[in-house]
């Protein structure tokens, strides 16, 4: 069903249960939405998480719960939190989950505001507007994984936020996607298929202290 080895998929793969996978995911992303409130810190909050996982019927994680609360919007995936951080009465925040259901992986994260915090807000609203911009572009362009962060980056600037270049995006499959060595989405070299890679954006304000992250599934009749 592909045409590059780096979009190879294992025997059980299957678009639909990739399909429940994100949908799934995204259910699991609201529920801890509606659990995190002023004065949580982000260990307590990934507590909350574990048990909106046990209600959604999820199999494991296939990278760790993110939760990052305030200044710690601005770090990338593999740099830690600074710790005793909580949330704030307004501040912003985000999630990034990578959830196991069905033998298939999902994989989201989205930003959100508490409080009256208009500056964090907009900044959680340019990420997603962002990640549907170079989403609309895949999809109507036909652009290379290269070609689509070499535009998130050129469209971030000209929005007006930091692009964070660590950030590049990666392949989904069937569980574990990491036995087909697929990479970075923002090194590939080609058109990126549907339904196998995610599309990560993470930008950060100019000068202060905090960023927002959204990523989701390429996928045509993204909903």
């Amino acid at each position: 069903m592909t045409q590059h080895a780096r979009e190879a998929v294992g025997s059980t793969f299957d678009p639909a249960r990739m399909q429940h996978a994100r949908r799934q995911s995204w259910a699991a992303l609201q529920g801890i939405r509606q659990r995190m409130r002023p004065g949580i810190s982000e260990d307590e909050a990934k507590a909350e998480a574990a048990k909106v996982f046990a209600e959604l019927g999820m199999e494991r994680l296939w990278h760790p719960v993110i939760i990052r609360i305030g200044p710690n919007t601005i770090k990338t995936y593999r740099q830690p939190s600074a710790p005793d951080v909580r949330l704030g009465q307004d501040d912003i925040y985000f999630i990034d989950l990578g959830l196991v259901f069905d033998g298939h992986e999902g994989d989201v994260g989205d930003t959100f505001t508490v409080g009256h915090a208009p500056a964090q807000q907009a900044c959680a609203q340019a990420a997603r507007d962002l990640h549907r911009d170079v989403a609309d572009a895949w999809h109507t362009r036909g652009l290379s994984g290269q070609a689509l962060y070499n535009y998130a980056d050129a469209r971030a600037e000209a929005m007006g936020w930091r692009f964070n270049h660590a950030i590049k995006g990666h392949r989904v499959s069937d569980f574990p996607h990491a036995i087909h060595k697929g990479g970075d989405l923002g090194d590939f070299e080609h058109r990126p298929g549907e339904g196998l890679w995610i599309l990560e954006i993470q930008i950060s304000h100019p000068t202060e202290p905090f960023g927002a992250f959204y990523e989701d599934l390429l996928i045509h009749a993204a909903s």
